[in-house]
């Protein structure tokens, strides 16, 4: 009968070796109990793992989408808060231009056309997040000048006309010439802001700026008003009348393309809701199967990591009896 033996040196070895292997599997499943994924990719996979790279991939893509909906969302939501502000205020001074019928009424009316313009002015001027809504392209730069400015150049095309004809014409062609409202008071871009990306294929776009027609056009109408009871200009109580009354008209009116403008945006904003909501359903979907491809069973790591554990302490037992009978042999 052969006897086959080790030594004390390569049993303690063996000894050890066993030991952190055991040690080892303990941490593995330790750590797969409480993430609940596997952390060998490669044996689940079974050696391919194309398929959790492109789902990773996707969601990647997907989750740098939810940055750009986030912004967007949040920029046309600003836009339609100042445009609402707009609203308001076309709405008050329209009204009071129109309801003037004494010297008090007309210095009041001009008094809120000045603040309307202010109001305007401002909400044109308005940031999102540091991007300014109504500057086109140039999102860094404040897309008007003062309305300190705007009254004081409005006022010299106008000084020295009488009739309103003539009030209404000069001020058009400032406004429309590239060289007047273009060039003294509007800073931001002729282009549109760059469209935002939202979803694969998807884009959506905000052309709105300071210096469109329903702006510029109430911008004129608010200005000559406001200047309308200047001394400077010395136009008769009948002329400052009606020229108050038209500005009030006119800006009345304007609510309608403002009204369809903000429609345009609301549109644009249902998009960007639909689009984020189809990109989270799409993100969670992944995530889904991705926790499929990766999670492991608990009941069944636990039973393994009890079972390893149970022989790391029988590993214990038969050390700590090999070490006192080596003590044992030596004493003898």
């Amino acid at each position: 009968m052969n006897v086959t033996s080790i030594g004390d040196l390569a049993q303690s070895l063996m000894l050890r070796a066993r030991n952190a292997q055991l040690k080892s599997t303990i941490a593995v499943l330790a750590q797969e109990l409480s993430s609940g994924q596997t952390n060998n990719l490669s044996s689940r996979m079974g050696g391919d793992l194309s398929h959790l790279t492109d789902i990773e991939h996707n969601l990647t893509r997907l989750q740098g989408y939810a940055i750009a909906t986030n912004e967007a969302a949040a920029f046309t939501q600003s836009m339609q808060i100042n445009l609402d502000h707009i609203d308001d205020t076309f709405g008050m001074v329209g009204s009071a231009l129109l309801g003037i019928n004494q010297q008090a009424d007309r210095s009041h009316a001009t008094v809120r056309a000045r603040q309307g313009l202010d109001t305007v002015v401002e909400s044109l001027n308005s940031r999102s997040a540091g991007r300014s809504l109504f500057a086109g392209i140039a999102s860094d730069r404040t897309p008007l000048l003062s309305s300190q400015l705007l009254v004081k150049s409005l006022r010299s095309v106008l000084t020295g006309l009488t009739t309103i004809a003539d009030i209404e014409q000069a001020a058009r062609a400032w406004f429309d010439d590239p060289a007047g409202f273009q060039t003294v008071m509007y800073a931001g871009a002729n282009e549109p802001l760059a469209p935002f990306e939202i979803g694969p294929g998807k884009r959506v776009s905000t052309p709105l700026r300071a210096d469109d027609p329903i702006f510029r056009d109430a911008l004129r109408q608010l200005t000559t008003a406001a200047i309308a009871d200047d001394p400077t200009l010395g136009l008769s109580a009948e002329t400052k009348h009606e020229l108050l009354q038209r500005a009030g008209i006119e800006i009345l009116n304007g609510q309608y393309a403002l009204t369809q403008a903000r429609a345009d945006l609301g549109f644009v904003q249902s998009q960007i809701e639909e689009t984020a909501a189809r990109n989270s359903a799409t993100i969670s979907s992944l995530e889904y199967a991705r926790n499929e491809l990766l999670s492991v069973d608990p009941y069944e790591t636990a039973t393994r990591l009890e079972e390893i554990q149970f022989q790391l302490e029988s590993l214990y037992s038969v050390t700590v009896r090999a070490a006192r009978l080596s003590l044992l042999a030596f004493l003898k």
